[in-house]
């Protein structure tokens, strides 16, 4: 149900890029600063095109690559401006070290990830690997698996990173190609909603460059300092998981659309074998599972949204029961056997004393499809696992 007095969305044909140009504008910020790179590119050219159609009051700095371009919005945001940007691959590789200081300083920038594969061997291929390798630099990640969800998580993600009891910067990701440049049926909100949606911010409070106040940002500090400060971005990261799922909730309320905050379930209600998926692969997963139900098997999907902070309370409580689960990952974990998402599950679940057999499942690298045939192969071998057969621990599906 949408709140008293909500505009009717309007409906338009965007492709990923597009919505997320549009949660950009919705949400006003004061300077962009971005550097082009495929397969971004499109979404800094229309937030331009927004800006000289005079429909974005903002300050659009062009810079000679990623690292000045978040260099840029650090010294912006801590003067007290909104501030927007968005890479890819060897862009966010590039960026790191100012990416890393953005994120240890507690600045709340909103900045897109468009996953593409980092280098080598070289090729401009759809990947999460590029913003999964950043995974531990501090910022908050979700992971979109809709063009619609990409415009709807850019308005929560400056709800979130601007709240006083959180002030961390936030990633908002999804795939190259399968969604930057898949063309889909969007709802944009009216921009009353989304000011009214963003209004308690206003009323927000957090230390901001003033020539009238004796502050310094990124001094030197002594190890106790330095200690209690990275306790502290600990502990708001901790706090973004409850944070994360009042605002969709909120924004469910608002706008009619919700996503389950920090993990969304899918047919979990009496399944007894899940598939766990991030992104964009999670639509096909959907529509097999619907398949296998109509088959008389008891297969249900969460879906993993927020990577960081991990959802290791509500996918404990979402696994509870469960016969046997498969991860499928777009991505792999360097190190050890199998992606990163299996194992952050892994880890989650021994934690929880949450005792079930779990199987990873690795595809979708350098452009690859996953098919409906891949998970539905999947899936066969999660069921084989719940009955206590012969499985493989990790599967690579598009080498088989």
């Amino acid at each position: 149900m949408k709140t008293k007095g909500h505009v009717k969305d309007e409906r338009k044909a965007l492709d990923g890029n597009g919505a997320a140009a549009y949660g950009v504008m919705l949400c006003k910020p004061n300077v962009v600063a971005a550097y082009p790179i495929t397969p971004m590119t499109p979404l800094i050219e229309r937030l331009a095109r927004f800006v000289a159609d005079g429909q974005l009051k903002a300050e659009t700095v062009e810079v000679e690559g990623e690292h000045s371009a978040l260099s840029v919005l650090i010294g912006a945001s801590n003067a007290g401006g909104r501030t927007f940007t968005a890479t890819s691959s060897q862009g966010l590789a590039f960026m790191t070290e100012a990416y890393i200081k953005a994120a240890m300083d507690r600045i709340p920038i909103v900045m897109v990830i468009v996953g593409r594969e980092l280098a080598g061997p070289d090729g401009v291929f759809s990947g999460q690997q590029d913003s999964l390798t950043l995974r531990d630099a501090g910022w908050v990640q979700i992971y979109a698996e809709s063009c619609q969800e990409i415009l709807d998580s850019i308005i929560m993600a400056y709800r979130l990173a601007e709240d006083e009891e959180i002030l961390l910067p936030v990633n908002v990701c999804y795939e190259g190609y399968y969604l930057s440049h898949l063309i889909d049926g969007v709802e944009v909100p009216a921009q009353k909603d989304v000011d009214r949606f963003l209004a308690p911010l206003s009323k927000m409070s957090r230390f901001k460059l003033d020539p009238e106040v004796g502050l310094t940002y990124g001094g030197l500090a002594p190890p106790e300092i330095f200690t209690e400060y990275r306790y502290a971005h600990l502990a708001a990261l901790d706090r973004a998981k409850e944070k994360i799922d009042a605002i969709d909730l909120e924004f469910q309320q608002f706008f009619g659309r919700g996503y389950g905050g920090q993990i969304e379930e899918y047919r979990m209600e009496d399944a007894e074998i899940a598939l766990i998926s991030m992104g964009s692969p999670s639509g096909t997963a959907k529509a097999v599972i619907d398949n296998k139900r109509d088959a008389g098997m008891k297969v249900g999907l969460v879906r993993v949204r927020a990577l960081r902070p991990f959802p290791k309370e509500r996918l404990a409580k979402a696994l509870q029961g469960q016969k046997a689960l498969g991860v499928l990952d777009k991505n792999v974990c360097f190190g050890w056997d199998g992606g990163v998402v299996l194992m952050e599950t892994k880890a989650a679940l021994h934690e929880a004393g949450v005792m079930v057999p779990a199987v990873g499942f690795i595809g979708g690298l350098g452009n690859c499809d996953i098919t409906k045939q891949h998970i539905g192969r999947a899936i066969e071998a999660i069921d084989k696992a719940a009955q206590g057969q012969p499985h493989k621990p990790v599967t690579w599906l598009n080498l088989e």
